[in-house]
């Protein structure tokens, strides 16, 4: 009974940590930890950087969907350095969820 209730006690704290690792999962899946990592430069910004630039602009979702589905494009001004982002393949609705949980860091 007693392992029963410890069992029952961590259910609710395993569906809460879920998300995070799905998404961080999703995020893995469709390439974007080859350049970014959660914290600490890769290849371009890390996600903490861009929520702290993002997370008070309620269109943000919008247009980091936009802009990581089109990628970097010649002679546009690059924000994070000197390095082009390439345009994603995944599916839009995939990168709306790993924006917003980009944007939870």
């Amino acid at each position: 009974m007693r392992k029963m209730l410890c069992v029952a006690g961590l259910a609710p704290a395993l569906l809460l940590a879920t998300p995070a690792f799905a998404d961080q999962a999703l995020a893995m899946q469709n390439g974007c930890l080859g350049c970014h990592k959660p914290e600490g430069k890769l290849v371009g910004p890390d996600f903490k950087q861009i929520a702290e630039r993002y997370r008070s602009d309620p269109a943000a979702v919008e247009k980091l969907t936009a802009k990581v589905k089109a990628g970097s494009q010649p002679g546009e001004p690059l924000n994070w350095g000197q390095t082009m982002m390439p345009p994603s393949p995944a599916e839009p609705d995939n990168i709306r969820t790993i924006i917003r949980w980009m944007l939870t860091h």
